[in-house]
């Protein structure tokens, strides 16, 4: 170990006010450090053989005078040796200055995935350090994080350019974001997924994020929990994102405007809705939907048709029977637990035995025919699976109240009296034929 590397260790690890200990557990390579001292450095040492680090508690403050000069080749061959491929820090009072200035060391290193848990950056650093720099970070996460508005900082991001360019994943959730500029978004050229949950965008701070350029290989997008209002207005957002393939809206406060019209990305594949109010299935969809989330809304009925359709779920609504499996040609999942359905019709139990996931758990079933005898056809094909038996409980008639579903009797020529009469009449006709 270069003895000169030491201190710069320290404070790009993340070294507080406080004497502290760090844990290594060597079988998961993982290491966790709480408030470390400069006079704690061997304690460091022990978590360099980690690929995963953690830092948590205190503040910089103390060392934003810290002197940092270049490094000589054998501190840059060290750094160029280590494993670790994550880091996290929480609870951090973080002088952004001291992070402009040690950052650009990480260049020198093979971490992978930088992340910061409720952590408060304070102030604000010069970036023109990292102007051309590279950085092997691929993965960026901030987590409940305070620090200055993002409008206003494009000159700041410009700086880091060389570096944002190359970036794949970036997660700013629970930060109170209200907005983002669009320069910001032309600078992510390579980023697959941005995480923006539990914000504070609405739909017109929304509008800007996502103009011409901005985020061109964007794969994965998910705007949960913020205070988005309009369907629509989400729609003609995200337009411009040709390469998207998974949009999550979910806990946000939908409504759609039947005046309104807009046209998704022909790319979107996966659509979360769910826990969004809607009481109706939202037109348009994604032409070319794999997956549908409609969880957890108010819809009493689903009549659409979506031919490329995989998944589609809709537990916890108010549905009152099972949709036309019909509509979707390649399904293969559907959950439909805790809504208001009373029976599963034979035709629908055929089709649904074409499929790999039935979920149709917590429903009012009335257990006087087809509401046990759709049931236990599926559970004797396997298709339940989880919940099953215990999970599905008769409503109906009084005699069966409370009782579970695959401990009513079914009687063939009651619940289907088809399947019985249909071979008892072809029976008779070729007697007939025979007789003749």
């Amino acid at each position: 170990m270069n003895v000169a590397v030491l201190p710069l260790l320290g404070l790009w690890l993340g070294l507080l006010e406080a004497e502290g200990r760090c844990f290594f557990n060597r079988t998961q390579e993982h290491c966790v450090c709480y408030s470390l001292s400069q006079e704690s450095l061997s304690r460091i040492i022990q978590c360099l053989p980690a690929s995963v680090v953690e830092f948590w508690g205190g503040e910089l403050k103390t060392y934003v005078d810290f002197p940092i000069r270049n490094l000589d080749p054998s501190a840059i061959d060290m750094l160029g040796s280590l494993v670790i491929r994550k880091i996290i820090f929480g609870d951090l009072l973080v002088p952004e200055v001291l992070l402009a200035r040690v950052l650009r060391f990480f260049s020198y290193t093979r971490v992978q995935e930088l992340v910061f848990e409720s952590c408060i950056f304070d102030g604000r650093g010069n970036w023109g350090e990292m102007a051309s720099r590279n950085l092997p970070i691929l993965s960026l996460h901030f987590h409940n994080v305070t620090s200055a508005p993002l409008t206003g900082r494009e000159q700041d991001f410009s700086s880091l350019s060389s570096w944002l360019e190359t970036l794949q994943e970036l997660a700013v959730t629970g930060s109170h974001v209200t907005s983002l500029p669009c320069g910001i978004g032309r600078v992510f050229r390579a980023l697959r997924s941005l995480d923006m949950a539990q914000n504070s965008l609405g739909d017109e701070s929304l509008m800007p994020a996502f103009c011409k350029g901005a985020f061109p290989q964007l794969q994965v997008l998910s705007l949960q929990r913020n205070n988005l209002t309009s369907y629509h207005g989400v729609c003609r957002t995200v337009q411009l994102l040709h390469e998207l393939q998974h949009l999550d809206l979910s806990q946000n406060q939908l409504m759609a405007d039947l005046s309104s019209s807009c046209q998704w990305p022909v790319s979107l594949r996966i659509f979360n809705l769910s826990n969004t109010g809607l009481d109706e299935v939202p037109t348009p969809l994604p032409p070319s939907l794999e997956v549908l989330d409609m969880s957890c809304n108010h819809l009493r009925a689903v009549d659409i048709s979506l031919s490329s359709l995989k998944k589609l779920f809709l537990s916890q609504n108010m549905l009152q029977a099972v949709p036309s499996i019909r509509n979707y040609p390649m399904l293969d999942t559907l959950h439909l637990d805790n809504n208001s359905i009373r029976e599963l019709p034979w035709d629908e139990v055929k089709l649904l035995r074409q499929l790999r996931d039935v979920a149709v758990a917590d429903n009012p079933y009335n257990c006087s025919c087809s509401g046990a005898g759709g049931v236990q056809a599926l559970a004797g094909m396997g298709h339940l699976g989880q919940g099953w038996p215990q999970d599905y409980m008769c409503h109906s008639p009084p005699r069966y109240q409370g009782r579970l579903v695959k401990d009513v009797p079914v009687s063939v020529l009651q619940c289907n009296s088809a399947a019985v009469i249909a071979p008892v009449c072809i029976a008779l006709a070729l007697l007939g034929v025979a007789g003749a």
